[in-house]
């Protein structure tokens, strides 16, 4: 089996990829390496992986279908984990274009070259939480109305999904969609909130706390996600109950933690408390996150292992040892 890993260098594209490889797969990665965040730490994921002989790595652009076809061409690429794209709900606020070459450009890049792939047994590509916008209802459900989108990173990742059920339904290719929730963890992304909270308080900045704390995250450390992506692309869809091979999973940990739960626990990691601003709502934030998984549990055996009393110590141990802490 090959499988070609888009966002290869990004943080979750890095953990999937060394963990296909670590079972005996071949990889192709691709990433453009733009500058979202710092260029370095994308190459020292890919440093990692980047000198096995299974691994080929493509630097391009997904929105570019030449990129991709120089990425698979020859590779013999059966499977497809799409992962790149342009994260960030408050960068959306003031860059919407990136958005709207990185996540519908890209995805439907990504749809083009799967429908005209030789032997293609399965694209799972990534979805996000923020699909569930306001809903008060939880958990999250995947049956629940996500038609009311709060940012447009949301609206561009419900695009992508139902891009997707077109494709699966007028070209048959096989889909799984992930609406990933908060992953965290080593190798993370430095503008997620537990990594600017480590960076803070070990160089005595203050942390912006949002909504004044009264926040909740249903964080997912990164090895239960990565788990989870791998059972998806292990069991392509067939037909949904509407005759179209597509699905859609939460994989999340289905177990909130208070926003400043989180936060003691990273001060009781690293030793010092955390001097704290408290801030009104972020536009286009919501208050709580929490991942209905009964779906995924039931087809693919998903079990979350990790919790934040765990999890997030990891992550600190880490981080001080790749800044030479």
């Amino acid at each position: 089996m090959t499988v070609l890993v888009t966002g290869a260098a990004g943080f979750i594209g890095y953990h999937v990829a060394r963990s296909l490889l670590d079972r005996g797969e071949r990889v192709v990665g691709l990433d453009n390496l733009n500058d979202y965040y710092p260029i370095g730490l994308k190459k020292a994921r890919l440093a990692q992986i980047q000198a096995r002989a299974d691994f080929a790595f493509v630097e391009g652009d997904i929105a570019d279908p030449v990129s991709i076809a120089s990425a698979i061409e020859g590779q013999g690429v059966d499977q497809i984990v799409h992962l790149a794209a342009q994260p960030g709900v408050r960068y959306s606020l003031d860059h919407p274009y990136a958005y709207l070459n990185a996540n519908l450009a890209g995805h439907l890049v990504i749809l083009e070259t799967a429908r005209h792939l030789p032997g293609l047994k399965h694209l799972v590509y990534a979805s996000s939480s923020s699909v569930y916008g306001g809903n008060t209802k939880v958990p999250f459900s995947e049956t629940d109305p996500v038609d009311h989108p709060v940012s447009l990173y949301a609206a561009t990742k419900k695009a992508d999904e139902l891009m997707s059920h077109t494709y699966a339904h007028l070209y048959r290719v096989p889909q799984t969609g992930l609406r990933f929730f908060t992953v965290y963890g080593p190798w993370g992304r430095p503008d997620m909130a537990y990594w600017l909270f480590t960076q803070a308080i070990l160089t005595g900045e203050p942390i912006r706390v949002f909504n004044c704390g009264d926040m909740e995250r249903d964080f997912t450390y990164i090895d239960d996600i990565v788990a989870g992506v791998v059972a998806a692309l292990d069991h392509p869809p067939t037909e949904s109950a509407n005759g179209v091979p597509h699905r859609l999973y939460n994989i999340g940990n289905n177990h909130p933690e208070p926003l400043l739960r989180m936060i003691a626990v990273l001060e009781d990691a690293l030793g010092c408390k955390a001097e704290r601003i408290l801030l009104p709502m972020q536009p286009g934030d919501v208050r709580v996150t929490y991942a209905d998984i009964t779906a995924i549990q039931r087809d693919l055996g998903f079990r979350p292992s990790m919790g934040i009393e765990q999890g997030i110590p990891r992550f600190v141990d880490w981080y001080r040892s790749y800044h030479g802490l």
